[in-house]
């Protein structure tokens, strides 16, 4: 496991350039970076100028969000597929092998049957394409049970779930991004992680939950550095994936308001030494 830095988990806003300069002076191995950018980046100026990029500030390639939106209308995923193949080759030329997106947790306007064939028939042809050009899918489940209140329909919100739809995607890439707070508020238990391998491994999100408030209370986008409150035993979540030899990027996703109020060094220099306490 390796950190990686990424700018937008923690409220920065900031060029891949400068991103890249920061994740190196404060001690992040790789970069979580935007396709959408390098590929604005290499049209300009080639794909050899956003490789130096990474390799002047010795930054691994970390992850990069799929451009391809799984959970909208038909039009607007098409549209992101239309777009897909170049940016996978474009990944593929960077050395980008982990793609990730997430999957909504509720519909109100489909049953939990259609739901599930729905994304089935979108992520098929698109982590085909991945698949192509040397790159896995990570699915990330969302766990708190105050998000799926007030919908119609419940979906896919633990880890059991989504392995079951990444079999069914059938492509051989697909696996899980697997986040602390959602494996916590899914009451995910260590052993569930035991019972995976490192290539259903994608990539891994570290956060804490807010102190007072149990698994079913959590809100979404209200955690905490991991490590700053010790609701979620980290402890155990990272010696499970240590033994199952998870070998990829490990990103720090808190949406903190008091990691916003800092400066873009300070913020990232907060949540590295977070992770350093987790031996990370």
């Amino acid at each position: 496991m390796y950190a990686c830095l990424s700018p937008k988990a923690i409220g920065i806003r900031m060029p891949l350039s400068e991103a890249l300069q920061l994740a190196a002076a404060t001690g992040f191995e790789a970069l979580e970076f935007s396709v959408l950018e390098a590929a604005n980046l290499a049209a300009q100026h080639g794909v050899a100028y956003v490789k130096g990029l990474f390799a002047q500030n010795s930054v691994k390639v970390g992850d990069f969000a799929s451009s391809v939106d799984f959970n909208g209308d038909d039009a607007t995923w098409q549209t992101g597929m239309e777009r897909l193949p170049r940016l996978a080759d474009l990944a593929q030329q960077l050395g980008a092998t982990r793609c990730t997106t997430w999957v909504r947790p509720f519909s109100d306007e489909l049953k939990f049957g259609e739901h599930f064939d729905t994304l089935v028939r979108r992520l098929r042809p698109a982590a085909q394409i991945l698949s192509d050009h040397g790159a896995r899918l990570g699915l990330e489940f969302v766990g708190p049970r105050t998000l799926r209140q007030g919908h119609s329909f419940g979906f896919i919100s633990t880890l059991e779930g989504t392995l079951g739809l990444c079999n069914a995607v059938g492509t051989g890439n697909v696996g899980v991004l697997l986040d602390s707070f959602h494996w916590f508020t899914s009451h995910g238990l260590a052993q569930d992680i035991a019972g995976l391998c490192n290539q259903e491994v994608v990539l891994v999100h570290l956060n804490d939950g807010i102190d007072g408030k149990g698994p079913d209370e959590q809100l979404d986008l209200v955690r905490a550095l991991p490590g700053e409150t010790g609701v979620i035993d980290l402890s155990a979540f990272l010696s499970e994936l240590s033994a199952i030899g998870y070998d990829g990027p490990v990103v720090v996703e808190p949406f903190s308001e008091r990691l916003k109020t800092m400066s873009p060094q300070d913020a990232a220099a907060a949540t590295r030494d977070a992770l350093r306490k987790l031996g990370l």
